[in-house]
């Protein structure tokens, strides 16, 4: 079933780093996304060269690469909604950074946290996205709620409210 964007917009995508702990609270994207952010500002040429298109959708979040003309390449990143733990518009190194956790699942089962940042042309571009991203995660948690997959309990009513907290 097709679903409309709920934001697109053009973004440097400064890569992703494996983050530890089990509790992603505010804060805990600030170190990963130092670390992106001197990789990216040591090869930086361009005041804000947009490499990527970030698009949030209902479900997943799309991350389409652009070439050098700035045209969407074959090469597209696909981040399941529901497997991201976290995320922020919130960072002390620019305001203009998106960051989110997200749990990537391993050939043998296991998985690995891994915190993924873009650089928006703005702070209100930023926060648009983090926005955006909450509203995803509502949809989806509703959406796993009414499928069953998601049962009715103390942490799910948790999960709830942390799904209505840190929008940047």
């Amino acid at each position: 079933m097709w679903q409309p964007a709920t934001e697109r917009l053009q973004v440097t995508y400064l890569g992703k780093v494996p983050t530890t702990g089990m509790q992603f609270l505010s804060g805990c994207t600030e170190k990963p996304v130092i670390e992106l952010w001197k990789k990216h500002t040591l090869a930086r040429e361009d005041v804000f060269p947009a490499n990527a298109l970030l698009e949030i959708r209902p479900f997943q979040v799309w991350l389409h690469h652009l070439d050098h003309k700035g045209e969407a390449t074959v090469h597209m990143d696909t981040f399941q909604v529901a497997r991201i733990a976290y995320c922020t518009a919130d960072h002390n190194v620019s305001p203009n950074i998106f960051a989110w956790v997200y749990r990537e699942i391993n050939d043998d089962l296991s998985y690995q946290m891994d915190c993924h940042a873009v650089e928006c042309e703005s702070k209100l571009e930023a926060k648009k996205l983090a926005h955006a991203m909450m509203e995803a995660f509502r949809k989806t948690f509703h959406s796993m709620k009414s499928d069953g997959r998601i049962h009715r309990n103390s942490s799910s009513e948790e999960a709830s409210q942390e799904l209505e907290s840190d929008d940047g």
